[in-house]
């Protein structure tokens, strides 16, 4: 009786969220019953041989192969997985495993929790897929990750007469070919992206080494659709004009007294030379007024140098390491790989720094995550942070998400967070707390937001003489060995954010062998240090206790002082009389509470809005790039390749086709179009990205940014094609041909010698105010614009209230 009530309730959660349109379902009913058929077919295949279970492999995948459609062979691939992971891993895959399998092959995001298996679960639907022989691949979040996940799970699917293959940075792009022919390859998604974008800088087809896509299943989802979703992929090359060196900005900014020749904001987003500071700064470069035209160069170069030493901070935004700047993700606490600040930062801090300036490249080729996803057919995931993103999942991705339950329930004790008034307070606290119980044996994890506070608690710790392991962006490449070892008896771990994601922590140590002895001490216990602006990333820190049953422990301790708290006002959204004053022991206040929630569940609203908003300003820039793409493809494939008109009847392609013939004749007009294409693309990527860089301020004339924004790109679209034509066809008219064919060098064709990719990663210092008045909502649809500009003279009203509010309440505690 208490199973079927369960199971309608089950039924109108579902129908619930389907009204709502979350995204979310619940509704297990379809894929308890499918996992019911395979149970049935278990004993029969118990009875095969090895020799009898891979033959019927290779039966289903000539039925494939066939034209039958897979469904109809659902039920027995999946039985005949299960019992070849059983025989070749001694892993027999669970039923929910299965039933997360199902979801996937059906396209859908899946949702299971920390330890309950994801990787096994995806060879279901890699190996159903694979069938067609047309490649899937599996994206993880990192290299590691790829091939520890094709090392552990190939045995599987070479038994059932597939191959595997990964790729990791670093190999050649033979390497790369080969591996993408396999039937199903793991890789990350930055390095299929990247491959993707070198594919489309190839002047000859041999050199392609991805095949059309196909179907391909995202491990860590909520990572590399969400977070990283709006972070492009670039491919660049050498500039032919250089850049203004930053070096001299950097010893005029360093000459500058902070504070009184440039102040920062209150939000701490932007920073802004006084009238004093800018007469210095005039007077020591000697150039008359800096706001001059002929002058731009000079006090870009000035603002980027005062952004870089006032607004970005060593061990905080960004890490040296081997004579470079390396950033750290602000969500994950660990080094984001072969990733730039845009648009003059990243030099401007080298410069600071005093290290070699790298080159900035012009971009050749870009796209970003959210895009390059979405050029496979078919789309599904997995990971254990699903359902706050559900929404964003299905809006974005048109991924419904599944809630996988667990094995076996989830007995994790989450304590209610502890709130000081003052950061003092909770690092006494955290030491007090960690110190107590590591005399029991416990093991403990403590999640920090930056390098920085892992290494000042790592201090405060051994202060006490409290050992422990220290896992931060500095010691990325050792994290998974680390992070698996804090399940150990007495191991206390500080690890920023997410550091060994995809890792298991298992109780004891990866043998188990103090198992017992660490569970009867409450398993793992998780501590974080802050909230984040995602609830995800809390919950991702939560889940690394409790795995499949195991007691754990999880609770945060945070402070009003938190960078997250001060940079989005924590204190003006609590009413007066809630207002704590310093303290040594936690708030008890509940209202404390309640607005810390309200103002994380607004934080990931607003950055919702804003991938959405930035989806709707590239969603243009891709379908041009899509058309490129396809010109591209078919100069480079030779079929049918458009030539313009007036080469093929001018009198000097006939005279040219007489003495080569016809098919060299057109291969050079391909190669001199193919060239071209590749100039006039990078040259229109540059001025999108100018243009897209004062395109807010139309707002103030009455327009709508989106609108003219897509205009403008048009406009420039159309006479970049035109231009393309006619730059081909002059280069075609001072052809001349001699004893070894055609110089084309001679007539400026001269391909960049080297390129290199590397990720764009968000400018630091968008103002949150003006991300408000002139971001998201202002590209959502016209009408939504204009409401908008309506309402922006109200938006900065509230916003000098609570300026004015917070100068009245720093008064009245002076």
């Amino acid at each position: 009786m208490k199973k079927n009530r369960s199971s309608w309730y089950l039924k109108l959660k579902h129908l619930y969220h389907k009204a709502q349109r979350t995204g979310i379902e619940y509704d297990l009913t379809p894929l308890r019953n499918f996992t019911a058929e395979i149970n049935r077919l278990e004993p029969s295949l118990k009875t095969l041989s090895d020799q009898e279970l891979a033959s019927l492999g290779q039966k289903h995948a000539r039925s494939v192969l066939s034209g039958n459609i897979p469904e109809k062979l659902l039920v027995d691939v999946f039985a005949l997985v299960r019992e070849t992971a059983n025989r070749v891993l001694s892993m027999r895959p669970f039923e929910v495993q299965i039933m997360a399998g199902l979801a996937m092959h059906q396209g859908k995001l899946i949702e299971m929790q920390t330890g309950e298996g994801k990787t096994l679960a995806a060879i279901f639907p890699a190996y159903l897929n694979a069938l067609h022989g047309q490649g899937v691949h599996v994206l993880t979040a990192n290299d590691y990750l790829a091939e520890r996940d094709a090392c552990w799970m190939t045995p599987v699917y070479n038994f059932l007469g597939l191959e595997t293959a990964y790729i990791r940075e670093g190999m050649t792009g033979s390497e790369r070919r080969r591996a993408y022919q396999a039937d199903i390859t793991y890789l990350t998604a930055r390095e299929a992206g990247f491959d993707y974008l070198r594919d489309h800088t190839c002047v000859q087809s041999s050199e392609l080494v991805q095949r059309p896509f196909f179907y391909c299943l995202v491990d860590e989802a909520d990572i590399i659709l969400i977070d990283e979703a709006r972070v492009p992929l670039v491919i660049a090359t050498e500039r032919l004009e250089p850049l203004p060196d930053p070096r001299q900005a950097d010893e005029i900014v360093c000459n500058l007294c902070p504070g009184t020749d440039y102040q920062i904001d209150d939000e701490g987003r932007n920073v802004n030379l006084s009238e004093g500071g800018l007469d210095k700064v005039e007077a020591l470069l000697n150039c008359g007024s800096l706001h001059e035209p002929e002058n731009l160069d000079s006090l870009t170069s000035i603002n980027l140098a005062c952004h870089a030493h006032a607004l970005l901070h060593r061990d905080k935004d960004y890490i040296v390491r081997d004579g470079e700047i390396e950033l750290v993700d602000e969500l994950t606490g660990r080094v984001a790989d072969h990733r730039r600040w845009p648009h003059g930062i990243h030099p401007a801090v080298e410069a600071k720094e005093k290290l070699a300036l790298q080159p900035e490249g012009m971009i050749r080729g870009s796209i970003t995550m959210q895009h390059f996803i979405k050029l496979y057919p078919k789309i599904a995931g997995m990971t254990a942070t699903a359902v706050p993103a559900a929404e964003e999942f299905q809006t974005m991705y048109g991924l419904t998400t599944v809630v996988i339950p667990p094995h076996k329930p989830c007995i994790r004790i989450d304590e209610p967070d502890l709130v000081f008034s003052h950061k003092e307070a909770k690092e006494r606290a955290l030491v007090t707390e960690i110190a107590r119980v590591h005399q029991s044996g416990q093991p403990i994890l403590v999640g920090t937001a930056c390098v920085k506070e892992s290494e000042e608690l790592a201090t405060l710790l051994k202060n006490e003489g409290i050992y422990c392991h220290v896992l931060n962006a500095r010691h990325d490449k050792d994290e998974a060995r680390l992070i698996a070892q804090a399940g150990m008896l007495h191991a206390v771990t500080i690890s920023t954010n997410m550091a060994g994601r995809g890792t298991d922590i298992k109780l004891g140590g990866q043998t188990e062998d103090d198992y017992s002895r660490v569970a009867d001490r409450g398993g793992l216990y998780v501590i974080g240090t802050n909230r984040h602006e995602s609830r995800r990333i809390d919950n991702q820190l939560r889940g690394r206790a409790g795995r499949q049953g195991d007691p754990g422990r999880s609770r945060f301790f945070i402070s009003l002082e938190d960078d997250l708290m001060s940079r989005y006002g924590i204190r003006d959204f609590l009413p007066l009389k809630h207002m704590p004053d310093q303290q040594p022991t936690a708030i008890q206040d509940p209202v404390v509470g309640r607005e810390i929630a309200s103002i994380q569940r607004i934080i990931e609203g607003k950055n919702f809005e804003i991938r959405r908003f930035l989806w709707e300003y590239s969603a243009i820039i891709e379908e041009q790039r899509k058309l490129i793409s396809h010109l591209r493809q078919s100069l480079l494939q030779g079929n049918n390749a458009p030539i313009p008109a007036r080469i093929t009847e001018s009198h000097h392609y006939a005279v040219l086709k007489e003495t080569i013939g016809e098919d060299k004749m057109q291969a050079t007009i391909r190669h001199i179009s193919l060239f071209y294409l590749d100039h006039c693309w990078a040259e229109h990527l540059e001025w999108i990205a100018q243009a897209r860089e004062g395109i807010h301020l139309l707002r103030y004339g009455g327009k709508i940014p989106l609108n003219e924004f897509q205009h403008q790109v048009n406009i420039e679209f159309f006479e970049m094609r035109n231009r393309l034509e006619q730059k081909v066809e002059s280069v075609f008219h001072h052809l001349q041909l001699t004893e070894n064919g055609f110089n084309l060098t001679d007539q400026g064709l001269k391909r960049p010698t080297a390129s290199w990719t590397y990720l764009i990663n968000d400018n630091p210092f968008s103002s949150s105010l003006l991300t408000l008045i002139a971001g998201p909502n202002m590209g959502l649809t016209a009408s939504f614009g204009f409401m908008a500009l309506l309402y922006s003279p109200f938006i900065f009203l509230i916003y000098l209230f609570r300026r004015l509010l917070r100068k009245f309440k720093s008064g009245k505690t002076r």
